[in-house]
Formats: C-alpha cells, sequence, structure tokens
C-alpha cells in the first residue's frame, strides 16, 4: 500500500473546487532486535524486509553481508500495514552499531533525527580507492532509466527513488520510498538478498544528497553516487574523504561533479542502461 487517495480542497483564481489526489503512504515501522525494541522508522509499506536489512548493514548493526537474519512479521494494523518487524541476530555477529541504538523516532525526512547522540556519527572502513571511470552519458541515461520506473512518484508526486546500477548501466534494482535514505535502504538491503551488491557500482537518487546517503553509499562500497538535487556541505566532505565520486543537479543532461571528478569521462558515443 504506497499511495493513499484523499479529498482535498482546490483553490485557484477560478474558484474553490473539491478534488481527489493520491498521496504518497507514510506509517510507523518499529524494528525490533532480538525481540528489543530497536528503531521506529516513519517509512512508506512496501519491500519493509529490504529497508531492514538494508538500515542493519548502513548503521553497522550487521556486517556481515554473507548472514540474513530472520526478519518475520510481529504485528500488523487493521489495514493490512506491517507494524512491527523483528529481526534475530546472534550476539556474536551484532556490529558496533547495535550499541547505538536509535532510541527516537527516525523520521523520512531526516536522517540524524534517529541518533541518540552526534558522536554516534562514527565510521569504520577504509576509503574506496577505485580505478573505475565512468562515461557522463552513462549517468545521464541511468537517470531516464530510474525516472521510468518510479510508479509511485507518477501516482502521487510524492515518493522518492533510489536505484542501483553496474558501471555499465545495468539496472540491478529499484525502490521507492517517501524517505531519501530509506530508499536508499530498501536498495542495499535487495542488493544484499540477491547477493549483488559487489555488482552494484552507481547509486542514484531522486533527492537532495545528505551526509546519511554518503555513509550508506560508502557502507556498500558503492564508488559513484549520483542526485537530481543539491548536495549538502557535509556531504561533499564525506564524499571526498571516504573516496566517492559525487555527481548533483544530473538534470537535462547536465550534472556537477563535487568530489573526485578524475573518475569521469565524456565519450562521443551514447551509452544506454539496460
Amino acid at each position: 500500500m504506497a499511495t493513499r487517495n484523499y479529498e482535498g480542497q482546490k483553490i485557484n483564481s477560478s474558484g474553490i473546487n473539491k478534488t481527489i489526489d493520491t498521496l504518497t503512504v507514510e506509517e510507523a515501522l518499529q524494528i525490533n532486535i532480538n525481540g528489543e525494541p530497536f528503531t521506529v522508522s516513519m517509512r512508506t509499506p512496501g519491500h519493509d524486509q529490504n529497508l531492514v536489512r538494508g538500515l542493519l548493514h548502513s548503521e553497522g548493526v550487521l556486517d556481515d553481508q554473507s548472514f540474513n537474519p530472520d526478519i518475520l512479521l510481529k504485528q500488523e494494523n487493521d489495514e493490512g500495514v506491517v507494524t512491527i518487524l523483528d529481526a534475530t541476530i546472534p550476539k556474536e555477529k551484532l556490529g558496533h552499531g547495535y550499541s547505538n541504538s536509535r532510541s527516537l523516532l527516525s523520521v523520512s525526512s531526516c536522517g540524524i533525527c534517529g541518533k541518540t547522540e552526534l558522536k554516534d556519527l562514527k565510521f569504520i572502513g577504509k576509503a574506496i580507492d577505485r580505478t573505475d571511470k565512468i562515461d557522463m552519458n552513462t549517468i545521464h541515461r541511468l537517470f531516464e532509466k530510474m525516472n521510468e520506473g518510479q510508479f509511485n512518484f507518477i501516482e502521487s508526486g510524492g515518493a522518492h527513488a533510489a536505484a542501483a546500477f553496474t558501471l555499465k548501466g545495468d539496472l540491478l534494482s529499484i525502490m521507492e520510498d517517501i524517505g531519501r535514505h530509506n530508499a536508499v535502504d530498501k536498495v542495499i538491503g535487495d542488493l544484499i538478498f540477491k547477493e549483488n551488491i559487489n555488482k552494484a557500482k552507481v547509486l542514484t537518487v531522486s533527492g537532495r544528497i545528505s551526509y546519511e546517503i554518503v555513509i550508506k553509499c560508502f557502507k556498500a562500497r558503492i564508488p559513484f553516487l549520483a542526485a537530481v538535487s543539491a548536495p549538502s556541505s557535509l556531504a561533499v566532505d564525506y564524499a571526498k574523504e571516504l573516496g566517492i565520486t559525487l555527481f548533483a543537479f544530473c538534470r537535462d543532461r547536465r550534472a556537477t561533479c563535487y568530489a573526485h571528478p578524475e573518475r569521469t569521462f565524456i565519450s562521443s558515443k551514447n551509452a544506454k542502461a539496460s
């Protein structure tokens, strides 16, 4: 249930008229770990297990990509929307992120809101050092491909998308959610479940880029990150430090590269995503 219809009043210079609009659903999902509450995420229902698996990876709660925990339905509401999921993870596999339990509400628009303290904003791992290069013509094609798969956005105008591709432009996963970082977590979880995460070289997102999306991209070891809208200053700083080539304002066959432009080139031949 990604969208719902709502009645409204459309007001313009010609008067006031009733309208029925399709809006993107936002519902709370409580995520438990071993039966204990870990965090609450405001998300668009659907692909919830992918969301949980991606979040566990991005937050460093479970660093072992080869281990997929049981993620079981614990509760749903009267409309059939899942409200509680429980992930069973052996204690020896719990990572450092588990001790930083996000006890506050994690809302769809701001990932930092769920952190217990600013000192929790730590990452572990070596910066991405790749010799891969990408054709800017491919970047433009990736957004065309992602746009074609944004079915919820076409309906409601209120959903973000994230997609993962190979370096040649093959689509590996595309997900939508009311939250930008939720869409990214769903993609990462999907890649892990499909054992395709090592094939992912480019991550595209439909909105702006925050530092948190850069970190999620880094945790998935994806070297190229591209967005339709602007990056934050901290996102650019992190991308430079973590070895991620960062593109923003990717629209109308234009883009701005803010980090590691040495990995880009422009060919005379247009590459097409498939």
